[in-house]
């Protein structure tokens, strides 16, 4: 198969997956649409799920159908299989939705529970689906509660901002629901549900996530912001950040103090000295090299772990996301 036929069955995965949404914003508010207590509600529910949920790259669902398929014989993929692994990927999308919208937060992890049950509840992985996103899902707040204890606006502390925090937070915010869940979730579906499998696993993936969340950071600041979509504000939100961490470990006295100055504010001369900084101490060479570094054990790992799963699995996360621009 050629480059441009790759291109094309993707493209044709994809197209499948986010036309297989109708189908679940149907089988979630179709039969109460009408109800004449909760009718409204539902309508709200399906506005909710039409405005927040299409539109992004669908990465981390998509993850559970193309791992789901290389883990099962073509034989087995039947119609009935593939659609239920779109579904549990559509899952997957849902917990990154409406973070800051509580109700509506609410009411789309829900629906992942609704939708496992109308979908998967006479399958022999139900369980081990349910407790697995129940799981993420907590993990998930975990990490989103760290990050706003850390960074608290208007509250600029420093010494919050050290490497083992910022390790904690992106383990538990990204990188267990964006690549743990959907590789986890295609393994139970595939029958593959042992304990060392899914931590060797899990061992991949949560450096794959890392990586990820770092190359972000990078982003947020040095990326290109035509290219990006967006101009980032991790300075002006106090974030702690892959930037800031490693400015505060090679900053001097002095540097340290204009950091204190400028970091977590809003005026565009205090945002511009702290890149002036970021620069000062070549932070970007000094990612470029932690890129390479970690890719790098990323392949030994992928190498050491991997099995019996197809390496191929971890291989596609590691090249998608190793040097993005976006």
């Amino acid at each position: 198969m050629n480059g441009d036929q790759k291109l094309d069955v993707c493209d044709k995965k994809k197209q499948d997956f986010i036309q297989h949404f109708s189908h679940i914003v149907k089988a979630l508010t179709e039969d109460d649409m009408g109800h004449p207590e909760t009718g409204d509600a539902i309508a709200r529910l399906k506005e909710v799920l039409e405005y927040n949920v299409i539109g992004g790259k669908y990465q981390r669902g998509m993850t559970v159908l193309t791992t789901f398929q290389d883990l099962v014989e073509p034989k087995k993929q039947d119609a009935d299989s593939i659609q239920r692994a779109i579904t549990v990927g559509w899952c997957v999308e849902l917990p990154g939705i409406g973070l800051d919208a509580i109700n509506d937060s609410v009411l789309l992890e829900a629906c992942i529970y609704r939708l496992l049950k109308l979908y998967c509840r006479e399958q022999p992985y139900y369980l081990n689906l349910i407790e697995l996103f129940l799981q993420c899902s907590y993990q998930t707040e975990l990490g989103q509660t760290l990050d706003l204890i850390t960074a608290p606006q208007g509250n600029v502390d420093l010494g919050r901002f050290t490497e083992k925090r910022y390790k904690s937070i992106v383990k538990y915010k990204t990188a267990f629901y964006s690549f743990y869940l959907p590789v986890a979730a295609a393994m139970y579906m595939a029958g593959i549900d042992g304990e060392k499998e899914h931590a060797n696993a899990k061992k991949i993936l949560l450096e794959i996530g890392e990586l990820f969340q770092i190359q972000d950071d990078y982003l947020d600041l040095f990326g290109d912001s035509s290219v990006m979509g967006k101009i980032g504000t991790d300075i002006q939100d106090n974030k702690c950040s892959w930037l800031v961490v490693q400015c505060l470990q090679r900053a001097s006295p002095e540097q340290r103090q204009i950091l204190q100055e400028n970091y977590g504010q809003k005026e565009a001369e205090k945002v511009a000295r702290v890149k002036a900084l970021y620069e000062e101490l070549n932070l970007q060479a000094v990612f470029l090299q932690y890129e390479e570094d970690c890719y790098s054990r990323l392949m030994d790992l992928i190498e050491q772990y991997s099995s019996p799963l197809p390496p191929v699995i971890f291989l596609r996360l590691a090249q998608k996301i190793y040097k993005r621009k976006k």
